[in-house]
């Protein structure tokens, strides 16, 4: 049987698209308040959601007992925690479901010897990332139950980042399988290719920040901050040392946030004009061309979302740009790798 065969790319591709969903759904539980209402953790037996009147009782009563319902969602009725609920419970279900995706097919496949060395140290490599993104995710939520009622937001970010690049490797491998014959290259230009990587995950970072922070809600002007100042006065001021206001005050998060958007932006246009200087493949091309069309949008998006106060809606869109960019920009890099 032929090692690395199609089946094993379509493994991974739906692994991709399994990651995507899940962080999409995430989003959506950041955006609606839901990832605290389900406090306890139960890896089976959690599958499944309260099925009756006593069941749903008994899991509200156990997050009255928790900060946000206290400090927060004290007006909640039974409905209301149940429309939460459905959210957190999806995403959860959605990594399980991740989890037995990756492990599963991974056995048949080395069982089988469908499966070349490289591609099994690549594979344990994913698995484990998978596992680091579950603990992640709970280790998120803790913080969110103790004193505070919500999480941290490098927690969350942590989390984020994780996802997105357990997304970037898997489909780095996929790649590897489709495209095995790789053209000789500028290396100069490939490494600027992986800075700008670098700056796009920072980027995704802030946008992490930003969310747990609740920083879209503020300065909800463009190009300007505020009623025609580009940052807002108060920006040094809220914390100390200085530099904390970029790591946890919402005004320095979404100034740096803004910057590193227009530094993509920058960097992804520099690709482009660099490009030319340098012969393409068809494949290449496509690449850098679709690093300036999902820039450009991605952008906008990031524009309308602040203007109109993170709606759910622009939210949601807004990380699917991210999570399409990072795919685009991932592709691009590997046309361009030895």
């Amino acid at each position: 049987m032929k090692k690395d065969n199609k089946k094993v790319i379509y493994w991974l591709l739906t692994g991709c698209l399994l990651i995507f969903i899940m962080v999409v759904v995430g989003g959506i539980t950041r955006l609606t308040h839901s990832g605290l209402s389900i406090s306890n953790y139960k890896l089976i037996s959690g599958v499944i959601p309260p099925m009756n009147d006593v069941e749903w009782q008994e899991a509200f009563n156990l997050y009255k007992q928790y900060p946000e319902y206290q400090k927060l969602n004290n007006h909640f009725n039974l409905q209301d925690f149940k429309d939460i609920y459905f959210w957190e419970w999806l995403h959860r279900l959605i990594g399980r479901f991740i989890g037995l995706v990756f492990f599963f097919p991974f056995l048949y496949f080395l069982v089988t010897k469908q499966l070349t060395k490289p591609t099994i140290k690549k594979a344990i490599v994913l698995l484990g990332l998978g596992a680091f993104q579950g603990f992640m995710g709970w280790y998120m939520v803790k913080s969110g139950l103790v004193d505070s009622p919500d999480v941290s937001h490098y927690r969350l970010a942590a989390h984020l980042i994780t996802a997105f690049i357990t997304f970037a490797y898997t489909f780095w491998v996929a790649l590897d399988l489709m495209f095995p014959n790789k053209k000789e290259i500028n290396v100069d230009f490939r490494n600027f290719i992986r800075f700008s990587l670098v700056i796009l995950l920072l980027q995704i970072i802030y946008g992490a920040f930003v969310a747990g922070l609740d920083a879209g809600f503020i300065h909800n002007h463009w190009p300007m901050m505020s009623e025609g100042k580009f940052m807002h006065e108060t920006v040094f001021i809220e914390q100390h040392p200085w530099y904390k206001n970029f790591l946890e005050g919402k005004s320095g998060v979404q100034f740096a946030h803004r910057i590193l958007a227009y530094l993509v932006v920058i960097v992804i246009i520099a690709i482009w004009q660099k490009s030319k200087k340098i012969s393409l493949t068809s494949m290449q091309s496509k690449g850098i061309y679709s690093l300036l069309i999902i820039v450009a949008i991605q952008f906008l998006l990031g524009v309308f979302t602040i203007l109109l106060q993170v709606p759910v809606s622009l939210g949601v869109a807004h990380q699917i740009g991210a999570f399409v960019l990072l795919s685009s920009m991932i592709f691009t890099l590997h046309r361009f790798s030895k």
